[in-house]
């Protein structure tokens, strides 16, 4: 009987030999998969980028890309990095087996292939697969969650966008590992997703809040962060939802944490979400320009609030933005 977890996967069988392929056609055919096969590791790329591929089994020694050239592409493109990747080899030595492992290949087969390995090893890669995509949908409900909250308000359309595309330069600039510019790419979407147990009469308020309403929106942080918890793949992520409204000097919420106590990379996401604030409409105000912004801001550098070698380096890149826009308008004239 077919295993029900993997009827609907998609198979990928890449080999130049075309006994080769049926074989392993034949082997799978039983388990009810759909089976997409090339000829070479060209065709094999296009497949992948054609199709939603659950698994690549992958000869290693192919005309025009290899095995090893063709998952060194799969890995390192962020649509396709997390699928499984088999290479069928008839090599043996331990440098080839290394060199896969290097092009990020999860699994190996030897040739001949026996048919019981290649089961076992399919179905539980298909598993694997299968978690992962459970994972990707469960971030997907998140940020759809966390863009409905920023859609109730006009004035902060584009909100997360931003700041996923500040922080993350940020990150980059002050070279940040890859897994915390992930984080804040992450965190610039959902950092105010706790904001969904706020009344609208409150969200929406265009006066200032009244001291009980603050009490109640000063919540949306830890709120973030235990909505967002069960994902293990947020562990990097919740610190940023629970701190980024906190103050160097202590006076912010909702820990009151001060100076080094509040994570770096809540430190970095708090100096993009004010400057977005303040350059964009309000109820109550005009958006401000960015040299008006930046003053502000470094008043409140002053008062204890930020970080200012964080807002240096904000400035620095919006600088370099700006410059390289310029480049680009010069170099395509009217």
């Amino acid at each position: 009987m077919p295993n029900n977890a993997t009827m609907k996967a998609t198979i990928l069988i890449a080999d130049d030999e075309e006994t080769n392929r049926e074989i392993l056609t034949e082997m799978l055919a039983p388990e009810g998969h759909r089976l997409l096969c090339a000829k070479d590791g060209n065709q094999a790329l296009d497949v992948i980028h054609g199709n939603p591929i659950d698994l690549a089994l992958l000869d290693v020694m192919m005309p025009g890309k290899t095995g090893f050239e063709v998952c060194r592409t799969v890995k390192s493109d962020p649509d396709t990095r997390f699928l499984p990747v088999v290479l069928v080899t008839g090599l043996s030595r331990p440098e080839e087996r290394i060199e896969g492992i290097t092009c990020g290949a999860d699994d190996f087969l030897n040739k001949p292939v026996n048919y019981q390995e290649l089961l076992a090893r399919t179905r539980s890669l298909l598993r694997l697969k299968e978690f992962t995509n459970e994972l990707e949908n469960a971030e997907t409900v998140l940020f759809s969650l966390a863009l409905s909250i920023e859609a109730k308000d006009p004035y902060t359309k584009g909100h997360c966008d931003r700041l996923s595309e500040y922080s993350v330069a940020m990150g980059e600039r002050l070279g940040l590992p890859h897994e915390q510019c992930v984080a804040l790419r992450r965190a610039g979407v959902v950092h105010d997703i706790g904001k969904i147990g706020v009344p609208e009469h409150i969200l929406l308020k265009k006066g200032p809040l009244t001291d009980e309403e603050w009490v109640i929106m000063k919540q949306h942080p830890a709120a973030g962060e235990r909505i967002c918890s069960p994902l293990r793949s947020f562990r990097l992520v919740l610190p940023i939802i629970r701190h980024h409204h906190e103050k160097l000097n202590g006076t912010g919420y909702p820990d009151g944490l001060k100076g080094d106590q509040i994570p770096y990379t809540a430190r970095i996401l708090q100096v993009t979400d004010v400057y977005d604030a303040l350059t964009t409409d309000r109820p109550y105000r005009a958006a401000l320009s960015r040299e008006d912004a930046l003053l502000i801001m470094r008043a409140e550098v002053a008062r204890g609030w930020w970080e200012g070698a964080l807002v240096d380096e904000l400035e620095a890149y919006l600088i370099e933005q700006d410059n390289a826009m310029q480049g680009r308008d010069l170099s395509h004239p009217a």
